[in-house]
């Protein structure tokens, strides 16, 4: 709710944001699409419509707990809710790589230059359905996207079904965050591990609050002190069976 209410959350603790938003949302129905691409239209402008994926090998890394990509080695592998930067043209020994996201034409008719350089698939998805055959993907890379779906849980099997029997999800997600226009999910632990984590065998599972600086430097430098309820971070890798 940060970019709306008229600038009131300045004014309005988190704890009455939360309950406020479902009203907003109900009455007002902002276009989160419009929203999402004016959010990749603006950062286009600022990086000199050149978009920058740089940080993704750092950070997917460490997200999977692996020092090199050795483990992508002829692998198919997808990012769910990828946006339009490039988020897996580091990969160089995958198999394939497939970037997923609802908007993936938006991006195409305002990106195209970028799109074509990132030596990846782009694969539209609708808000409940993900067209890829059942156990397909052999990792499944997800940053903070599945709360921007409208229905967490639906997505979250759709997820579950294109990955292979031992295949791997290995995704990040904001914690007890108010809604946005973009983000229309307030997430809990006990929602993520209800919708989703239930249905693979947990391999890593890493929490922890909000840095000033970086949302994930506490997690590059190994510091995860989280306090339950709070706006946090967590990180989660997991085999489905």
């Amino acid at each position: 709710m940060k970019e709306k209410h008229f600038g009131l959350t300045k004014l309005i603790p988190k704890s009455i944001i939360k309950y406020l938003d479902p009203i907003y949302f109900l009455f007002f129905k902002p276009d989160k699409y419009k929203h999402e691409l004016n959010f990749w239209k603006n950062r286009y402008e600022e990086e000199n419509h050149l978009f920058d994926n740089s940080h993704y090998e750092r950070l997917m890394l460490a997200m999977a707990e692996e020092n090199d990509q050795n483990f992508l080695r002829d692998k198919i592998v997808a990012d769910f809710g990828c946006g339009p930067r490039g988020s897996l043209k580091w990969i160089k020994s995958a198999k394939i790589k497939i970037g997923i996201d609802v908007l993936i034409d938006k991006f195409i008719d305002n990106f195209y230059s970028n799109i074509i350089s990132h030596d990846m698939i782009y694969l539209k998805c609708t808000e409940t359905s993900i067209p890829l055959p059942s156990d397909y993907i052999d990792i499944l890379f997800t940053l903070n996207a599945i709360d921007h779906v409208n229905s967490f849980e639906k997505m979250s099997k759709e997820i579950v079904r294109i990955i292979k029997p031992k295949g791997e999800f290995i995704g990040s997600f904001n914690l007890n965050e108010p809604v946005t226009t973009s983000e229309p999910q307030s997430l809990s632990e006990e929602i993520v591990k209800r919708e989703l984590l239930f249905f693979l065998d947990i391999k890593s599972y890493r929490i922890t609050g909000f840095s000033a600086q970086n949302r994930y430097e506490p997690f590059f430098n190994g510091k995860l002190h989280y306090k339950k309820g709070e706006s946090a971070t967590l990180w989660v890798r997991a085999i489905k069976n």
